[in-house]
């Protein structure tokens, strides 16, 4: 049984795990980088393995958690969370981030300078993007946030103010938006199958076709240059 939890409590979390990610990425640009550029994509990967988790061995101990990752799951919950992934490539991808883009062109031009970066270390952007981010943001945000908030404050509360603590996590406008529209819909994905193993799928689902069908086409235009 997981307690409630404050919107301040939230917040509180939210920036622990910022805390780590900007520990990561600082030893990955002024150490790794300066001291074994040839594994600095290594050991970076590692570095972001162990923070995630340091992370959960802190917040399990200090809040008490107990979370079922696989409990609640069946062929139809499965099915749902696939198609709730390719419901987010048409929606966002096609459709809402084209528009997005068009209103932030400075945080489109980072992004792209990103899908760039990380089209020159593909297993390992695969590994952070598709499987390590998946897995410690739906922990945080629908298995620990939204389930403690929602204790405190009802669905509708819960899920707002999980949806933008998970938006505020991504770094420019463009991702931030979408990952606000995200975060709305991976809330009413965990409310109707209960499950943070569905939450996970989804969004492994997602970042997985967005990695083949953007980052992909990047990777073999590395190669043919």
């Amino acid at each position: 049984m997981k307690d409630k939890i404050s919107i301040v409590n939230g917040v509180f979390w939210t920036f622990i795990w910022f805390g780590f990610m900007l520990f990561y990425t600082f030893l990955d640009i002024y150490v790794w980088r300066d001291i074994a550029p040839t594994y600095e994509k290594y050991l970076n990967l590692i570095s972001i393995v162990l923070c995630i988790i340091a992370f959960l061995a802190l917040i399990i101990k200090k809040k008490h958690l107990k979370i079922d990752l696989f409990g609640n799951i069946s062929c139809h919950k499965i099915l749902l969370s696939v198609s709730c992934a390719v419901l987010f490539y048409f929606l966002l991808d096609k459709c809402l981030d084209p528009i997005f883009e068009g209103i932030f062109p400075l945080s489109e031009e980072s992004y792209q300078d990103e899908l760039y970066t990380l089209a020159k270390t593909p297993v390992i952007s695969l590994i952070q993007i598709c499987i390590l981010a998946p897995f410690i943001e739906e922990f945080l945000m629908r298995g620990f946030l939204l389930d403690g908030l929602t204790k405190n404050y009802g669905k509708r509360i819960a899920l707002f103010v999980s949806a933008l603590l998970f938006a505020l996590l991504h770094f420019n406008m463009v991702q931030t938006l979408s990952a606000f529209i995200c975060g709305i819909i991976l809330g009413l994905l965990y409310f109707y199958t209960n499950s943070l193993f569905c939450c996970i799928i989804t969004h492994i689902g997602y970042n997985l076709i967005s990695y083949i069908l953007v980052i992909l086409p990047l990777i073999r235009g590395n190669i043919n240059v």
